[in-house]
């Protein structure tokens, strides 16, 4: 499998348990990063440790309780290219109606643990940020892994995936994430 971006070092994080559907730092917009140092670093190696434990594609700071625009990711797209990165105060690309193609797939999240629904989104999106170093980055992304690009940045700006889902399949997936014990430690929401 071919890989663009680079494995992170593991070894250098933390586990921090997953804010659920519910938590206040879900439901509004994350504050900018303006300082790219040590604490930015280990917050984004947390995050990758979190994200692999929790067997996640993608996460966002405000997933783990941090109110900050950054999120990482390691996931595939639908060539079977692997996708490694960080991107911190993304922005998504308006894209053109004419690229705009809708994919109707089912989509989840670790804040919604165990719960699925078919969602149409865009099979194209382009996100502009820095990296961890303030570097800005641009990252395009096709198929699943233009999905990953769009729910991580959604998340900062305070959105959850079920958000844009009908009241019923909002519901019904309410009631799968209840029916279900989550495999990953979660923040309980008092």
């Amino acid at each position: 499998m071919r890989v663009v971006g680079e494995e992170p070092d593991t070894s250098r994080g933390s586990f921090r348990p997953i804010t659920v559907v519910g938590n206040p730092v879900l439901q509004h917009p994350c504050v900018a990063v303006t300082e790219f140092g040590e604490e930015l670093s280990a917050l984004v190696d947390d995050m990758f440790v979190t994200m692999y434990a929790a067997e996640g594609v993608g996460l966002a700071a405000n997933q783990i309780g941090v109110d900050q625009r950054v999120f990482v990711y390691d996931c595939p797209d639908d060539d079977g290219v692997r996708h490694i990165g960080v991107v911190v105060n993304p922005v998504l690309d308006e894209l053109d109606p004419a690229q705009r193609v809708l994919d109707e797939s089912a989509e989840g999240c670790l804040s919604v643990p165990g719960a699925y629904a078919d969602l149409a989104r865009p099979d194209f999106a382009v996100v502009r940020g820095q990296d961890r170093h303030g570097k800005d980055v641009v990252v395009e992304g096709s198929g699943f892994f233009a999905r990953c690009l769009q729910h991580e940045t959604d998340h900062l700006n305070g959105y959850l995936y079920i958000d844009r889902l009908s009241k019923r399949d909002r519901k019904d997936a309410l009631r799968q994430m209840a029916e279900l014990t989550p495999r990953y430690e979660v923040v309980p929401n008092d």
